[in-house]
C-alpha cells in the first residue's frame, strides 16, 4: 500500500526549567506584515534568545504569550498566520521568543524563563496588560503547562494547544518501544547488527536508524506476518489508526486500521521521531530512556490497539505470546541516570496547576497522541488541582490541525473562566464548535471524546534505570 497523502509534520515536545534569562531587552518599532495594522516590537534577552510582539492600534488589554514547537529556535507569537491575523484584528497583543539560540531545539533548559523574561521585556514597552494569557503549541504545550503551573501573579489563564503534556521521559519510553519492536522483529537476520536505538553520536547515526527502521516497515507491509507485527509497533507507538485524506476505519475493521497505521510510518514519522530523539539526548546530556525489566505481554494488554493487534497475529497465524516473550526476553536498554534527572525536572509537567488551563487536541494525533491528555489529567488530579483543568477535542487527524476558528474558540472559552472564576458550559464540545461556528471562518469539529490510556508502562524512574 502506498500512502496517498502527506500528514502535516511539525512536532512537539518539551520543556522548561532553570536558566537565567532576565530580560535587558532591545526593541525596534517596524510595521507588522500581518495586514492589520499593529505596532511590530522585538528584541533580544540575556541569553541570546531573540523576542517579537505586535501591538494593534486598538488594543483591547489582553496580551496572549505563544511559546512554539519543536524546531528551529526563531521567535513566532501565534500558532499560525491565519490565527495571528484574526488575534490582531480583535485587539490581542501578542508575544513570543524564540528560546536560547545556543542549545538544542529541544530547549529544556531555557523555554520557561525565556518566555517570562519576555513578557517582563514587552510590558516594559508597551505597559502593564490587563490580562496576560499563555497560549502553547506541541513542544510548546509543554511549556505552556509548566508556565500554568509556576505564572500565577504574572499570567492569568493558558490554552494549550496538540500540548506534549506527558512529558518527555514519557515520549523517548513509548517512542522505544516500538523501535525496539520493528528493529527486534522486523529486522531478525540482523540481530548482530541492529541499529542503534539510543545515545546517537550525530544526527547522521539518528537518520541512518529511522532510514533502517522504516525500509523494514515497508517490506514487511507485503506480508500478513509482516502488517501483525507493524500493528504491535503501532500499538506502542500510540499511533492512531486513521491517516490523513482517509475516512476513518471502523472500530473492528483491523487490516483497515493497520493500513492506515502504516500509512503514517511509510511518510516517514519515524525519521521525525528519531531527530527528536537526537535532540533531546542533547539537551538531557544522554539516555532518558529505558526498556530493561519491560513485561510487554502486559504492555500490550493496557493498549487500545490490543484487540486488533490480537486479530491480525490471528489472521497471519503467529504467536503473538511468542513475539511478547522475545520483546521481554531482549529488552536491555538502561537509562542516563543523570539524563534521567534532568528530563524529569526539566521535561514535565504533572504537577499543579496555578492558572486555569484549556488543553485542546485532535483525536487522531499521530506525533503527540491524544492519550498524552489522559496521563496529563491523572497527574493534575493527583496534585489537587483537577478543578483547574479543562480537555477538549477535535475530530481530525494529524498534528496541531486545528482551524482557525477552532483556536479562537477555545480562547475564548478560557477567557471566560478567567473573567467569571468559573468554567460553567464554555469549555463543553457543545459550546465550543457553536462559538468556533459564530465566528464565521474555516469551520469547526469538536466532539465530545475520551482519550484512553497512554500505553507506557513506566511510573518513572526505577532501580533498572540506575544499572
Amino acid at each position: 500500500m502506498r500512502a496517498r497523502t502527506r500528514p502535516r509534520i511539525t512536532l512537539a515536545a518539551l520543556v522548561v526549567a532553570v536558566s537565567t534569562a532576565l530580560a535587558t531587552p532591545t526593541a525596534s518599532a517596524a510595521p507588522s506584515d500581518t495586514g492589520t495594522t499593529a505596532t511590530h516590537l522585538t528584541g533580544t534577552l540575556t541569553d541570546g534568545a531573540d523576542w517579537i510582539a505586535d501591538v494593534p492600534a486598538r488594543w483591547n488589554g489582553t496580551l496572549l504569550l505563544f511559546s512554539h514547537g519543536f524546531g528551529p529556535t526563531v521567535a513566532r507569537n501565534a500558532p499560525s498566520d491565519a490565527v495571528r491575523t484574526e488575534l490582531l484584528a480583535e485587539g490581542y497583543a501578542l508575544a513570543g521568543s524564540s528560546y536560547d539560540p545556543g542549545g538544542s531545539m529541544w530547549a529544556l533548559a531555557s523555554a520557561e524563563q525565556d518566555q517570562f523574561a519576555t513578557l517582563g521585556a514587552v510590558t516594559a514597552k508597551i505597559g502593564k496588560p490587563r490580562r496576560t494569557l499563555s497560549v502553547g503549541q506541541s513542544m510548546g504545550g509543554l511549556v505552556n503547562a509548566q508556565l500554568a503551573r509556576d505564572g500565577a501573579g504574572r499570567i492569568d489563564g493558558a490554552l494549550g494547544l496538540c500540548g506534549l503534556v506527558a512529558g518527555g521521559t514519557d515520549l523517548d519510553n513509548y517512542q522505544l518501544d516500538a523501535e525496539y519492536t520493528i528493529a527486534r522483529l522486523l529486522l531478525p537476520d540482523e540481530q548482530s547488527e541492529q541499529p542503534s536505538l539510543v545515545r546517537f553520536g550525530s544526527a547522521a547515526e539518528a537518520a541512518t536508524t529511522a532510514q533502517r527502521l522504516t525500509a523494514a516497515v515497508n517490506v514487511a507491509q507485503a506480508t500478513p506476518q509482516g502488517r501483525a507485527r507493524i500493528a504491535l509497533a503501532a500499538a506502542f507507538l500510540n499511533l492512531p489508526a486513521w491517516a490523513p485524506g482517509e475516512t476513518a476505519p471502523r472500530s473492528t475493521d483491523w487490516a483497515g486500521q493497520e493500513e492506515q497505521q502504516y500509512a503514517w510510518f511509510a511518510q516517514g514519522i519515524l525519521s521525525f521521531i528519531e531527530n527528536g530523539r537526537y535532540a533531546v539526548e542533547q539537551s538531557a546530556g544522554g539516555n532518558n530512556s529505558w526498556n530493561r525489566g519491560m513485561d510487554y505481554a502486559r504492555l500490550l494488554a493496557g493498549s487500545v490497539h490490543a484487540p486488533q493487534v490480537r486479530a491480525l497475529y490471528r489472521a497471519a497465524g503467529l504467536d503473538l505470546g511468542a513475539d511478547l516473550e522475545n520483546l521481554t526476553e531482549g529488552a536491555a536498554i538502561t537509562a542516563d541516570p543523570a539524563a534521567v534527572r534532568t528530563a524529569q525536572r526539566t521535561s514535565s509537567a504533572g504537577q499543579g496547576l496555578g492558572v486555569p488551563l484549556l488543553d485542546v487536541h485532535t483525536v487522531a494525533d499521530n506525533l503527540v497522541p491524544v492519550e498524552q491528555e489522559h496521563r496529563f489529567a491523572d497527574r493534575v488530579r493527583a496534585a489537587g488541582d483537577g478543578a483547574l483543568l479543562r480537555q477538549a477535542y477535535v475530530q481530525r487527524q494529524g498534528h496541531c490541525t486545528f482551524t482557525t476558528a477552532e483556536t479562537v474558540a477555545a480562547l475564548h472559552a478560557l477567557e471566560h473562566r478567567v473573567t467569571t472564576g468559573h468554567w460553567g458550559d464554555a469549555a463543553s464540545p457543545a459550546a465550543l464548535e457553536q462559538s468556533a461556528a459564530a465566528l464565521g471562518l474555516d469551520g469547526a469539529a469538536y466532539v465530545p471524546y475520551r482519550p484512553a490510556q497512554l500505553t507506557v508502562g513506566r511510573q518513572g524512574p526505577s532501580r533498572r534505570v540506575r544499572d
